[in-house]
């Protein structure tokens, strides 16, 4: 099984601190679990423009293939004006649908203010629901007080939810295959 993590922004650090961390963690936890990140600011994405996806040319064309490639997904935004970045919305826009459907999407959001954490409930898990995605039970919010001067994690609570997103992750992932496994067993 492949594990994406996708750090949806091309600005800041925090986001993408929390997802390698919880990526190594499942690595360590699970060395058959491959893992990978697609951090969004090392690469030049064009803006979704409504046409076919295999049009798209060089960095979007390899950031589909990428995304199109995994088996699950650990998904995370900094909260901009409330909301997710217009980076990770125009990647959601050039991925098919079907690229996402029954699979298990874990979702991390880094911000300000204590109450940002509700864009992931408003926004993301409605996103996912589109997708027709399964959505990890838990997410992890991690506010700017969880890091210190040198953006380490500090906040021992939010190093106890990032492992428990992760492990939920792996479970429904693998639960999910197993039975997808067993349903096309029996139906030949």
């Amino acid at each position: 099984m492949r594990l994406l993590g996708i750090s949806g922004t091309i600005t800041g650090s925090k986001t993408g601190i929390v997802i390698r961390k919880i990526l190594e963690e499942i690595k360590q936890n699970h060395p058959d679990i491959m893992t990978e990140l697609l951090d969004l600011k090392d690469y030049q994405i064009q803006f979704c423009d409504g046409r076919d996806p295999s049009t798209y040319a060089e960095d979007t064309k390899r950031v589909i293939e990428i995304v199109s490639s995994a088996d699950f997904y650990l998904i995370g935004t900094p909260i901009f004006q409330g909301s997710i970045t217009g980076a990770l919305k125009n990647l959601f826009d050039l991925i098919p649908p079907p690229v996402f459907r029954n699979k298990v999407m874990g979702f991390i959001a880094t911000g300000g203010t204590y109450q940002h954490y509700l864009v992931i409930e408003n926004q993301l898990k409605p996103i996912a629901g589109y997708f027709r995605s399964y959505v990890a039970p838990g997410f992890v919010y991690a506010h700017n007080d969880h890091f210190d001067s040198n953006n380490q994690i500090v906040d021992l609570d939010l190093l106890v939810r990032m492992s428990n997103l992760g492990e939920e992750m792996v479970r429904m992932s693998r639960a999910l295959t197993h039975q997808m496994l067993e349903t096309s067993n029996f139906y030949g």
